[in-house]
C-alpha cells in the first residue's frame, strides 16, 4: 500500500450528502471527496444526466461523468417512493454537509430542504446551488451556458468584429464548484468554534460576476463597458499571441521591466525607452502602434527559438498548445496507486 492511501486527509470523517447533479454540484462535492469526505452521491433511476453526455466515453462510460465524480460512491434512491424518501432523509441526518442543486425550493416536495433536514440535523452543514439566485432568476434553469450569456462573458469572448463566444469550458460551472467548496470550508470552521450549521447559497450567475473580475469593476468602479478584444488584454499590452516564422507565441509582458527584457530578448532595446511603450498604460494607448514593430523583430525568429529564451528572468514567452494532456498509465485498479484517488461509480 502506498504512503498515499494510508496518509490522513483534512476532511477525514465527514459524511458529504450529495444530491447534486450534472457539473457544478458534483465539482464541489468531488473537491470534498479529494480532501478526504466520503461523499455519497444519490442518484435517481435514471442516473446523473452527464452519465450520457457522449461522446467520448471510457469503458462505456462518458468521461464528462467520470471527470468530476471520482472518490465517490453512489446510490439509487427514487425520491418519489416512500421507501426512496425515507432513506434521503435518513442519509441527510447522518451527513455532516449536505449539497444539492435543484432549482430552488424543489427538494421541499420530498422533505429534503433545508428547514426539514436541519430539524433532525440542526449542525448540518446545507449547501444550495441554484443557477440565477432564489428570487427573480429561481425559475431559469441552472445551464453553464446561460449563465455566461446572461452575465456578459459570452460578449467578452470572441474576436472583436466576430459574435459572441461561448468559453471553451464550462467555466462558470466550475467557478461555482469552487465556491461552494470554499463556503463549506468556512462554515465547517465556523461550526467547530459555535457547534452551528448553517444553509449556504450560491449561484452560478453571482460566481459569474465575482469571476469576471477586473471586468465587472471596470463597468462598476470605472463606468466602462467592457467589449471583445479577441486574444488582447484591456489593460496589458503585450499580452497576446504573436506571430513567428514557424507559428504564433505567446507572449506576456505584465510590468515595465518584463518589457523591458522583452525588448532586449528581441534586439529592439530601443523600445523600452520610446516615451510611448516606457510604462504600461502608454503601451495600452499605443497599442496599435506597438504591436507592428514587435511582429516586426519576431516575423524572422522561429516561435520555437523564442520562447527557448524563456529561461530568462522576467521574459514572458510560451509557444501555445492544442489540449493534449499526459496520459495515464492503463490499469483497473479502483484506486490509483499513484494519488490514493477512486474512480467514480459507475
Amino acid at each position: 500500500m502506498s504512503e498515499a492511501d494510508t496518509r490522513p486527509r483534512p476532511l477525514d470523517g465527514l459524511l458529504v450528502a450529495d444530491f447534486s447533479r450534472v457539473l457544478a454540484g458534483p465539482y464541489c462535492t468531488m473537491l470534498l471527496a479529494d480532501l478526504g469526505a466520503d461523499v455519497i452521491k444519490v442518484e435517481s433511476p435514471a442516473g446523473d444526466d452527464t452519465r450520457r453526455w457522449v461522446p467520448p466515453t471510457r469503458d462505456g462510460v462518458a468521461t464528462y461523468y467520470l471527470a468530476i465524480n471520482r472518490n465517490k460512491r453512489s446510490v439509487v434512491l427514487d425520491l418519489k417512493d416512500t421507501a426512496g424518501r425515507a432513506a434521503g432523509a435518513e442519509l441527510a441526518r447522518r451527513a455532516d454537509i449536505m449539497v444539492e442543486n435543484f432549482k430552488p425550493g424543489g427538494l421541499a416536495r420530498f422533505a429534503l430542504d433545508y428547514e426539514s433536514v436541519a430539524a433532525a440535523n440542526p449542525a448540518i452543514i446545507y449547501a444550495s446551488i441554484s443557477g440565477f439566485g432564489t428570487t427573480g432568476g429561481a425559475h431559469l434553469p441552472g445551464y453553464d451556458l446561460m449563465a455566461q450569456a446572461v452575465s456578459g462573458l459570452m460578449s467578452l469572448t470572441g474576436e472583436a468584429d466576430g459574435p459572441p463566444q461561448r468559453a471553451g469550458i464550462s467555466v462558470i460551472d466550475v467557478m461555482t464548484g469552487l465556491h461552494t467548496a470554499i463556503a463549506i470550508l468556512a462554515a465547517l470552521h465556523h461550526r467547530t468554534a459555535t457547534g452551528k450549521g448553517q444553509h449556504l447559497e450560491s449561484s452560478l450567475l453571482g460566481s459569474a460576476m465575482s469571476g469576471m473580475v477586473n471586468q465587472t469593476s471596470a463597468y462598476v468602479a470605472g463606468g466602462v463597458v467592457p467589449f471583445r478584444m479577441g486574444n488582447s488584454h484591456p489593460s496589458l499590452t503585450p499580452y497576446e499571441p504573436l506571430p513567428t516564422a514557424d507559428g504564433d507565441l505567446i507572449v506576456t509582458a505584465g510590468n515595465d521591466g518584463q518589457f523591458r527584457r522583452l525588448c532586449e530578448v528581441i534586439g529592439a532595446p530601443q523600445l523600452a525607452d520610446d516615451p510611448r511603450f516606457a510604462t504600461t498604460g502608454e503601451r495600452t494607448a499605443h497599442r496599435q502602434e506597438l504591436r507592428p514593430l514587435l511582429e516586426e523583430r519576431l516575423a524572422a525568429a522561429a516561435g520555437s527559438a523564442a520562447g527557448s529564451r524563456r529561461s530568462r528572468p522576467g521574459a514572458g514567452w510560451s509557444a501555445w498548445r492544442p489540449a493534449r494532456f499526459r496520459r495515464a498509465r492503463p490499469g483497473g485498479a479502483r484506486r490509483d496507486r499513484r494519488t490514493g484517488l477512486r474512480r467514480p461509480p459507475c
